[in-house]
């Protein structure tokens, strides 16, 4: 399991990709590395020098809520923050598109998850850039003046802030869950059929499935320009879910042990001088 096979490091076609990766006994697996990632946070939360801003973004049904849901089941809530990004408010679209999402990111020591990310706004704003009119951009007063060099531009701005963000101390991943068109009819059809999961399904679904094309046309775009080294896009093959959820939890395993700074801070001398002699106090209260 190699993270070179997933990450992105040069032009990607996504009609070359694969979307389903088997891995035996995943489940199992996965229990053993979520506590390894759940230890690594407990020591960077009491450590406080590095945050971790970890993007999910994917078509509907691609699983992001269970995978977090699976993969962070092991942490401290103490030290984690999820934050999922949905039509924008009144109030946020009187901002500039980045801001509400700069309000949500983590603190040092603590995990951010993005559930859809800053993302959204080059990929559902690019397949509907009617969207756009309603961030009463100067200028931009017409759909026909949002072209490709928009967004674009609005992509080299995310670079520079992830740029900003990893330079003081933020470790960023960003993970693709890469569907299959089959797997989401799949999915959307036990939405259907399942009345529990009734409550998940919207006619929206199916209106945003007839623009498959032009979705993976702004992603392939999206991550062969924003995929740098110090954030980079990973592709998770997404049709079977433990098998992502696995894959996941294994990169960022595998990325946090490679900083060999990150550890416990020690008492200061004279506290554990005196460890024995507050000992005492306690046993002899």
């Amino acid at each position: 399991m190699e993270e070179k096979k997933y990450k992105v490091t040069g032009q990607v076609q996504l009609k070359g990709i694969e979307t389903k990766e088997v891995y035996k006994d995943a489940k199992k697996e996965l229990k053993k590395v979520r506590k390894k990632i759940a230890k690594i946070q407990n020591t960077m939360y009491a450590h406080g020098k590095y945050s971790v801003l970890i993007c999910f973004q994917g078509m509907d049904t691609a699983g992001k809520d269970s995978l977090i849901r699976e993969v962070f089941k092991s942490f401290n809530t103490r030290g984690i923050n999820v934050s999922s990004f949905k039509t924008p408010s009144e109030a946020e679209l009187n901002h500039d598109f980045m801001w509400r999402h700069y309000l949500r990111l983590p603190s040092r020591g603590r995990f951010g998850i993005f559930n859809r990310t800053h993302y959204e706004n080059v990929l559902v704003t690019r397949v509907h850039p009617e969207y756009i009119l309603g961030e009463n951009i100067p200028g931009i007063d017409d759909v026909n003046k949002i072209d490709d060099e928009f967004f674009h531009r609005r992509m080299e701005h995310i670079n520079n802030f992830e740029s900003h963000w990893a330079e003081n101390g933020m470790i960023i991943f960003k993970f693709f869950l890469n569907l299959s068109k089959g797997e989401q009819k799949h999915r959307l059809l036990r939405r259907l059929e399942l009345e529990e999961k009734n409550w998940k399904f919207s006619a929206g679904d199916l209106k945003e499935r007839e623009l498959w094309d032009k979705y993976m046309y702004c992603y392939e775009d999206m991550l062969n320009r924003t995929s740098k080294p110090h954030a980079p896009w990973y592709i998770i093959p997404a049709d079977d879910k433990p098998s992502a959820r696995l894959l996941v939890a294994k990169i960022i395993l595998d990325k946090l042990k490679e900083y060999k700074d990150i550890e416990e801070p020690e008492l200061d001398a004279k506290t554990k001088e005196n460890l024995d002699k507050y000992k005492k106090m306690l046993e002899e209260e």
